[in-house]
C-alpha cells in the first residue's frame, strides 16, 4: 500500500536550484533514511513533503486515510502549557479519548462515561497511560507540570519526539530525532522503531541507527536522488560502485569533448555550414564533461605544540550544585595520547568535568594540575557567534592566513577550508547563508587551526552530515595530542576512543578500557551474571546446613594468582598493541636517522625517539604490574 508519493518535485532559492526532478514514493512498511550534506536540501524536502512550504514544481500525494506525524529540527508549541497539555494537544483520537475519560473521572460524570468507556475499547485506549509513562520516562521527561517555556532547546526535542512517538501514525516522519539524547535513549528509540509497525522516513547522521532501523536510503546528491534498497553499509558500497562509474563517464566525456572541440574550432565559422545534429551533441557532451568529480580526499593532520611529561592531574575532584553531586572523589592522571570517551545520562555532570578540566569552573574539593604545556581546543555545544554579515574565508583569515601541517607542509586556510568540505564558492558565501551544519563545522575548523595539543570535543557530531563525519574523524585520527570526546554517536566512538569514563550517577565515575560497542558487551555481560545469580540463588525459606570444613594445608597469600577482570583483560591486551606499535614506529625513525638527512629532520626524529621511549616505558611498567597479578 502506497502511503506517499513525490512526483518531480523541485525547489530553488534565488537563482539557484536546490533540487530538481526528484520523484519516490513511501509503502506501508518501509523506513527511508534521507541522507546527504549540510546544504543538499534535506529538511527543505521534508518540509515539502509535510505541507509546510510548496514545491516550486511537482506534486506530493499523500493517501487519504492515513496520519502523518512530522518531528522537525526545531518544534514550537505554546510555551505557557504544561509539559503534559503539549503532549496531549493533537488530533491523535487516543490521545483525546483518553483526556475525556480523565474528565469524566475527575468530575463525576456517569452518563459521559460511560459513553467514552465504549470508545476507550473500540480505540485500545487502555494500555495508553503506561505507553504514556514509559516513553516520558524513557526520554528523560519526568517534570510534566513544568511550563514548555521553561525547558532546554535539547528537552524541548524531547518533549516534541514523545508527542509524535504517542502519536502512533502511521507515517512518521523524523528530522535528526538522535541530537540531545543520551545513549541509552538512542538504542531504547532504536528498538522502538524497529518493533512497531510505523513506516518511517528520517534524516539523522548515526551511522548505527542507519544501519539497524532503516531498510531504503534515498540520497540527495549536488540536486538530484538516489535510491538504495538496503541498510546503511549496502548503500556505501553501492555508492562508491555508481561514483566509480560517474567518474569514468565524466572522464570519458572530457575526453570526447576535446575531440568534438577540435572539429567546432576547425569548422567553417558559418554554423550553417557545419553538421547540426553533431553542433547539438556537442553542447549535450560539454554540459556532461562540466559536471563536478567531487573528491574530497586529503589528508589532514594539523601541526600541534608539543606535550611536556606533565599533562593534567585530577585529585579527588569533587562538584555539585546545590544538593546535588554530580562528581564524587574522581581522579586521574593524563598521559600522552590519551584518547577518552566520556558517555552517561544527560544531567549527569559530562559537561561539568570538560569546564573544570579547561579551568572554567572549579572544584568545590580536590585539585587540579594542569601542565605548562598544554595548550586546549574546546569545542563546545553552544554556538559559536558569528558576524552574519562577513565571509566565511574572512573569518578564517583572523585566525591564521596559513596553517602548518604535521607533515611540516604549510598550505592556505583555503586549502584547510576545501578539506572541510567548504568549496571555493562557499568560502566567499556569507554567514548568514550558511546551514546549522556549516555553522558546526567552521566552529571546528577555527578550534583546530589554533593547534590545540589537548582536544575537547562535546557533542561534535550533532548537526554534522556523514561527509562531514569522516572528514573529522580522519583528522582526530592523525591528532597526535590528547583527546577527550562526549557523543551519543557510537560508530564516532567506536573509531576513535581506547578508553571511556562512564558517569554511573551518584557522582560516580568509572574508566572502563575499551570503546564504546566493548563497554555495552561488558554491561550486558554484567547484566546476564546478575540474572543468573539471581536464579540460581537459595530461596530464602531453605535452611542451610554449613558442614565442618576439613583442614586446609594453607590458605592462599595475597600475593597468590587470580584471574584479571574484564576490564584488566581488555587493558592488557590494548595494552600489548600499543607496545608493538611503538616499537615498529622506533625501528623507522632509527633508520632514517641512519640514512642521515636535515638538521631539522634529525632533531625531529632524535625528538619523536625520545617521546615514544619514555611512553613506552610507562606502558609496559603497567603491562609488567597487570602480569604480576595475573
Amino acid at each position: 500500500m502506497n502511503y506517499l508519493s513525490a512526483e518531480n518535485i523541485a525547489k530553488s532559492f534565488g537563482d539557484r536550484w536546490l533540487f530538481r526532478n526528484i520523484s519516490f514514493g513511501i509503502s506501508k512498511g518501509d523506513k527511508v533514511a534521507l541522507i546527504g550534506t549540510n546544504g543538499t536540501g534535506k529538511t527543505t524536502f521534508l518540509n515539502i513533503l509535510t505541507g509546510k512550504i510548496p514545491a516550486d514544481e511537482g506534486e506530493v500525494s499523500i493517501r487519504k486515510d492515513i496520519r502523518v506525524g512530522y518531528l522537525d529540527q526545531s518544534p514550537a508549541f505554546d510555551e505557557s502549557l504544561p509539559v503534559l497539555e503539549v503532549i496531549f494537544s493533537s488530533n491523535n483520537p487516543v490521545a483525546q479519548v483518553v483526556k475525556r475519560y480523565e474528565h469524566a473521572i475527575e468530575n463525576d460524570l456517569h452518563d459521559e462515561l460511560a459513553e467514552v468507556m465504549e470508545d476507550m475499547d473500540k480505540l485500545n485506549a487502555w494500555d495508553f497511560e503506561y505507553r504514556t509513562k514509559e516513553v516520558l520516562g524513557r526520554l528523560g521527561i519526568h517534570h510534566t507540570d513544568n511550563a514548555y517555556g521553561t525547558l532546554s532547546g535539547g528537552q524541548r526535542k524531547r518533549v516534541a519526539l514523545a508527542k509524535v512517538l504517542l502519536e502512533d501514525p502511521d507515517l512518521l516522519i523524523l528530522d535528526e530525532p538522535t541530537n540531545h539524547l543520551d545513549l541509552d535513549t538512542v538504542e531504547w528509540l532504536e528498538e522502538y522503531l524497529n518493533t512497531s509497525n510505523t513506516t518511517l522516513l528520517v534524516v539523522t547522521h548515526d551511522r548505527y541507527f542507519l544501519d539497524t532501523v532503516c531498510n531504503q536510503m534515498l540520497e540527495l546528491d549536488h540536486g538530484s536522488a538516489y535510491t538504495y534498497k538496503g541498510n546503511y553499509s549496502y548503500f556505501l558500497e553501492k555508492k562508491a560502485e555508481r561514483e566509480e562509474l560517474e567518474a569514468a563517464t565524466i572522464d570519458k566525456a572530457r575526453n570526447l569533448m576535446r575531440k568534438e572541440l577540435d572539429w567546432i574550432r576547425r569548422q567553417p565559422k558559418a554554423r550553417g555550414t557545419k553538421a547540426k545534429y553533431r553542433v547539438d551533441a556537442f553542447e549535450d557532451l560539454k554540459e556532461k564533461a562540466s559536471q563536478k568529480k567531487f573528491d574530497v580526499q586529503m589528508e589532514l593532520n594539523v601541526r600541534t605544540s608539543r606535550l611536556g611529561s606533565k599533562i593534567i592531574e585530577l585529585e579527588n575532584i569533587s562538584k555539585g550544585f546545590g544538593e546535588r553531586q554530580l562528581i564524587k572523589n574522581f581522579e586521574y592522571t593524563f598521559r600522552r595520547g590519551d584518547r577518552i570517551g566520556v558517555v552517561g545520562k544527560n544531567g549527569m555532570g559530562k559537561s561539568t568535568l570538560l569546564n573544570m578540566i579547561t579551568g572554567e569552573l572549579q572544584p568545590d574539593k580536590g585539585k587540579i594540575s594542569t601542565g605548562e604545556t598544554v595548550q586546549f581546543g574546546y569545542y563546545k555545544q553552544t554556538d559559536l557567534v558569528f558576524n552574519e554579515n562577513q565571509r566565511v574565508i574572512d573569518i578564517v583569515k583572523d585566525v591564521a592566513e596559513v596553517v602548518q601541517l604535521g607533515t611540516g607542509e604549510t598550505v592556505t586556510v583555503g586549502v584547510l577550508l576545501q578539506a572541510f568540505l567548504f568549496s571555493p564558492s562557499k568560502q566567499y558565501d556569507f554567514i548568514s547563508k550558511l546551514s546549522g551544519g556549516e555553522r558546526r563545522r567552521l566552529q571546528l575548523l577555527l578550534i583546530l587551526i589554533k593547534q590545540p595539543n589537548f582536544l575537547i570535543l562535546d557533542e561534535p557530531t550533532n548537526d554534522l552530515d556523514i561527509d562531514s563525519l569522516n572528514v573529522l574523524e580522519e583528522f582526530l585520527l592523525n591528532f597526535p595530542g590528547c583527546l577527550m570526546i562526549v557523543s551519543h554517536d557510537r560508530y564516532f566512538l567506536d573509531r576513535l576512543v581506547q578508553h571511556i569514563f562512564v558517569f554511573e550517577g551518584d557522582g560516580k565515575i568509572s574508566d572502563f578500557p575499551g570503546n564504546y560497542t566493548e563497554l555495552r558487551d561488558y554491561q550486558d555481560e554484567q547484566e546476564a551474571e546478575k540474572k543468573l545469580a539471581a536464579t540460581n540463588a537459595p530461596k530464602p525459606a531453605a535452611p542451610v546446613v554449613v558442614a565442618p570444613k576439613e583442614p586446609v594445608a594453607a590458605a592462599p597469600s595475597a600475593t597468590a594468582k587470580r584471574k584479571l577482570s574484564y576490564k584488566e583483560q581488555k587493558e592488557m591486551e590494548q595494552l600489548e598493541a600499543d607496545i608493538a606499535k611503538m616499537e615498529v614506529t622506533k625501528t623507522q625513525l632509527v633508520e632514517n636517522l641512519n640514512k642521515g638527512g636535515s638538521h631539522e629532520d634529525l632533531a625531529k626524529w632524535s625528538k619523536q625517539i625520545e617521546e615514544i621511549n619514555d611512553s613506552q616505558a610507562e606502558k609496559e611498567m603497567r603491562w609488567l604490574e597487570l602480569s604480576e597479578n595475573a
